[in-house]
């Protein structure tokens, strides 16, 4: 089976996600982008927790950029993408957006750095993991 170039994540937003005028605070885009990204590796087969444990290695954000366009608001059905744009020894960057229906809520483009658990210093991805990448591309 050939997994999807784009996985999508359902999220909705909740009151604690909003500010008093009930629009999506703009750091809570983060928490959705993370957790996108963190079920995207899940279901890749690659959980956050057993990928330490398995392989001594963990995804970090070294840069992030953000660009907002429309506000989603409290009770909206949003949806959350993850595609790789490149791929490198330790390195990975993606593209991510959060989206209402047709309309594109905000895009960003983040690099995850792959570390050892251990040493936080740079090391090659898993060969499972980056083999995994290699069948999305």
């Amino acid at each position: 089976m050939k997994l999807a170039a784009v996985f999508t994540w359902p999220v909705r937003v909740y009151y604690e996600d909003t500010d008093a005028a009930g629009v999506v605070y703009y750091a809570n885009y983060l928490r959705f982008l993370e957790r996108a990204r963190t079920e995207w590796l899940r279901h890749l087969g690659f959980e956050v927790v057993a990928m330490e444990r398995d392989y001594g290695s963990v995804f970090v954000v070294r840069r992030l950029t953000i660009d907002y366009r429309f506000p989603a608001r409290l009770g909206g059905a949003l949806c959350v993408s993850v595609a790789i744009a490149e791929r490198g020894y330790s390195r990975l960057r993606l593209t991510q957006t959060v989206a209402r229906d047709d309309a594109q809520l905000c895009a960003a483009d983040v690099t995850l750095a792959c570390l050892d658990s251990t040493s936080w210093r740079p090391v090659a991805m898993p060969a499972a993991v980056a083999q995994k990448f290699e069948e999305l591309a």
